[in-house]
């Protein structure tokens, strides 16, 4: 009786220290990236519409807690806070003023609204709203 105890102990401290270990994976996965908008749901405009020439790119620093990159043409850096699945996004700091077309706002506007974080089987980072994704990167390095 005390050896089918002990089993079931160790096969049940493998299964978590296995998922704590694979969420850990996940979230180091983030860092040391940079990140290149290759979907964005809810526009009406076509994505290759929305960026013609750039695709939005960000990179997580993990040491000063702040998303760098840009919206397509100009420079973007929020500070973000990240959990086992969550993610939220600050307010934007300063950027220069180029006019970029409709792409920037509706990267901006999205990105604030995000919760959640997923990385899928391809590695491709999804930016979430609660089950929906509404972002979707590639690594590009």
């Amino acid at each position: 009786m005390k050896s089918i105890k002990l089993l079931s102990f160790l096969a049940l401290t493998i299964i978590f220290s296995s998922c704590a270990s694979t969420q850990k994976t996940t979230i180091d996965a983030i860092y040391g990236n940079t990140w290149q908008l290759e979907f964005l749901s809810g526009p009406r405009i076509a994505f290759n519409g929305l960026y013609p020439n750039k695709k939005p790119q960000i990179t997580f620093n993990q040491e000063t807690k702040k998303v760098e990159g840009t919206t397509s043409c100009n420079g973007y850096n929020a500070p973000y806070e990240l959990g086992d699945n969550t993610i939220s996004f600050g307010e934007q700091g300063p950027t220069t003023m180029m006019y970029c077309g409709e792409g920037e706002k509706f990267f901006v506007n999205t990105i604030k609204k995000v919760n959640r974080y997923k990385i899928d089987a391809d590695g491709k980072l999804n930016l979430m709203i609660d089950e929906v994704p509404m972002m979707r990167f590639k690594k590009t390095n």
